[in-house]
């Protein structure tokens, strides 16, 4: 029998449990204190839970973490983690550490639909959606739990082509009787799949990031297919209906590519069609992946463009590459994981 993990349900949904199996109603508090504050890894640590009551539990249900099955660390402190979800597949999370923060990059699905020309995590194609425990489960269950400070849905696949798991996690993460943490200290990215991006923007407060890549559609196109069905002019319009001035904040995501999206024009173009959107962009050093033929901006070009949009009323960062020496680029570890596994079939 395939029990149901604990991890991921909401305060509501352990009431409903709890008031079928026939239990007290607040054993549903006890429960989310033990799985989102305390961080057991079992039922049967839930010692203020009566005995027949977790043997009830246990009949039905499992607390639903798991550990990493491979690690891989980074001259530069960042970890890549490797986990294997309930149907087999794997996906990866990767931790970054700095001087102020410490970040957690987590992935919502295995593999993509997305099909973006730049990601090896589009190439493996979409395999299957994570649930919400097993989005929570590479929060709570990698050493550096504790010393987290900052969330990012940047991982592995399309963080609102998996929307209902994806928002429920945030839900629990934010939630009194779950992480309680600030939306502020989360951020989700997409490519612009506009009815989850709807969705998001009505029912959270965290920060949301937007996968731009180039201001002009053709361009666009050629790197990132969700352009036809999801225009970036419609994603622009959808954002500026919502005001990014006050807590929530809203950035785009802009790898460098060297003869592709790295010219005055591009600049130009960028600042043009982001006009009116209290926003700011950060620029990316292009990870190379396996059979892709694409070149990452110099450093020279990469300044030129963040001080043009800077001087021109965009906000630019320029984001410090990390992790290059374990293959942190999305996908690579998983990817060489999967190809092991069907090999050995």
């Amino acid at each position: 029998m395939n029990k149901t993990a604990l991890l991921g349900k909401t305060l509501n949904e352990l009431k409903t449990i709890v008031s079928e199996l026939g239990m007290p109603s607040f054993t549903a508090k006890q429960i989310s204190e033990w799985l989102y504050k305390k961080r057991a890894f079992s039922i049967d640590e839930m010692t203020n839970i009566s005995v027949r009551n977790r043997i009830s539990l246990n009949e039905r249900y499992e607390l639903g973490r798991t550990l990493p099955v491979q690690t891989a660390a980074s001259t530069d402190g960042t970890v890549k983690y490797l986990f294997k979800t309930s149907g087999g597949h794997f996906i990866e999370t990767v931790y970054i550490p700095e001087e102020d923060r410490a970040t957690l990059c987590v992935s919502s699905q295995v593999g993509c639909k997305m099909g973006c020309q730049f990601c090896m995590t589009g190439k493996q194609g979409f395999i299957a959606q994570l649930t919400t425990a097993e989005i929570l489960n590479q929060i709570f269950s990698i050493p550096e739990a504790e010393k987290l400070t900052n969330l990012v849905f940047m991982g592995m696949g399309e963080p609102f082509d998996n929307t209902l798991p994806m928002l429920q996690s945030l839900e629990i993460l934010t939630a009194d009787y779950g992480y309680a943490w600030s939306p502020r200290r989360i951020t989700v990215s997409s490519v612009g799949l506009i009815p989850g991006m709807k969705v998001f923007l009505e029912k959270s407060n965290c920060h949301l990031a937007i996968s731009l890549h180039s201001p002009f559609a053709q361009n666009r196109l050629d790197l990132m297919p969700i352009e036809k069905s999801y225009p970036l002019s419609s994603v622009l319009d959808e954002l500026r209906k919502h005001d990014f001035s006050k807590q929530r904040r809203v950035s785009f995501e802009y790898i460098l590519f060297e003869g592709i999206n790295d010219s005055m024009r591009d600049a130009v173009e960028l600042v043009k069609i982001l006009r009116g959107i209290d926003c700011r962009v950060n620029l990316i050093r292009y990870h190379t992946i396996p059979g892709v033929n694409l070149k990452g901006s110099g450093t020279e070009k990469m300044t030129f463009f963040r001080d043009y949009l800077t001087n021109n009323g965009v906000t630019a960062t320029i984001r410090r590459s990390r992790g290059e020496d374990i293959d942190a680029a999305c996908g690579m570890l998983s990817t060489l994981e999967k190809e092991k596994k069907e090999s050995e079939v």
